[in-house]
């Protein structure tokens, strides 16, 4: 009985239907998405608004309506080691900090690897993500893309949203009384590409994140002069670390963590005084409140 009733579970594990995922963008989150429903014997069926893979990493000099930009000399600010898929390493022979071109070869590896392009439609639009009529009892989806002109309606059983974060430019102008009488030009990160434009002029970069930080060094080469604009202070933290290793392979560690939790303001003293030692904080305006 047990034997027969094992047989039956089986032939009725078969005949169930696949569960169908729609997958939005073929950037980095899109591309593990595909690969984990295909590891879980699900069907995915990725939508991708542009003409290849990457999402971010993908560099182009045209700045495109909703899409992530970046300019050319961009490179990831996580050590290899730390930003790899999991299931497929970075080849050895990469740098531990790549450029975005290295990154987009990487990615097509991987989806070579995994077979993950087949899944993938090309400039093809989401146009709405609605329940469908039967949602309370199904938890399907109705999607709707448009290619070519073309609009499709299909259903799915689930839908993993992987666009990002850094599509839409934040650009308040209204925090900067009289720029409408600016004679000069001004531009968000995500519209600027190479330096070359910006032969000596004098700029001003107005934040200290990585974009910010990136940019003002690289347009320092170039440029008359650049001021670099922070509200408030910042910790710079190099790269490199001990003997040459990234930083967070180097800091990043179980027995540092063990020792913030249970002595977080010797970890922070010892921590700031070293990082002070590249250069102190206080003497370029950067001394920060927050620990």
């Amino acid at each position: 009985m047990l034997c027969c009733r094992g047989k039956f579970l089986e032939t009725e594990l078969l005949t169930m239907p696949v569960k169908t995922v729609a997958v939005i963008g073929a950037g980095a989150s899109g591309l593990a998405a595909i690969k984990c429903c295909l590891d879980e014997g699900l069907k995915p069926t990725c939508f991708e608004k542009s003409e290849d893979i990457g999402g971010l990493w993908r560099y182009k000099f045209n700045v495109e309506d909703d899409r992530a930009s970046i300019y050319k000399s961009v490179i990831i600010n996580t050590s290899k080691e730390i930003m790899c898929f999991s299931d497929y390493p970075i080849p050895e022979d990469f740098p531990n900090y790549m450029h975005n071109s290295k990154i987009m070869e990487y990615f097509k590896m991987y989806a070579e690897k995994f077979n993950l392009l087949n899944h993938i439609q090309f400039k093809t639009t989401v146009c709405s993500i609605k329940r469908s009529p039967n949602f309370s009892t199904s938890g399907q989806w109705t999607v709707t893309t448009e290619k070519y002109g073309d609009q499709e309606v299909t259903v799915f059983d689930a839908v993993m949203i992987c666009t990002g974060h850094h599509t839409f430019p934040n650009l308040p102008l209204s925090s900067f009384p009289g720029i409408e009488h600016f004679k000069g030009q001004y531009l968000h990160s995500r519209d600027y590409k190479l330096p070359d434009n910006f032969k000596d002029k004098r700029i001003v970069v107005i934040g200290i994140g990585n974009s910010g930080g990136d940019i003002a060094v690289e347009l320092s080469r170039t440029a008359q002069q650049v001021f670099l604009s922070t509200r408030r202070g910042a910790w710079i933290v190099n790269r490199v670390s001990t003997n040459g290793y990234p930083v967070d392979i180097a800091k990043l560690t179980r027995f540092g963590s063990l020792i913030y939790q249970i002595f977080p303001k010797l970890l922070n003293y010892v921590t700031e005084r070293e990082i002070n030692q590249r250069f102190n904080h206080g003497n370029y305006g950067l001394a920060t409140r927050h620990r």
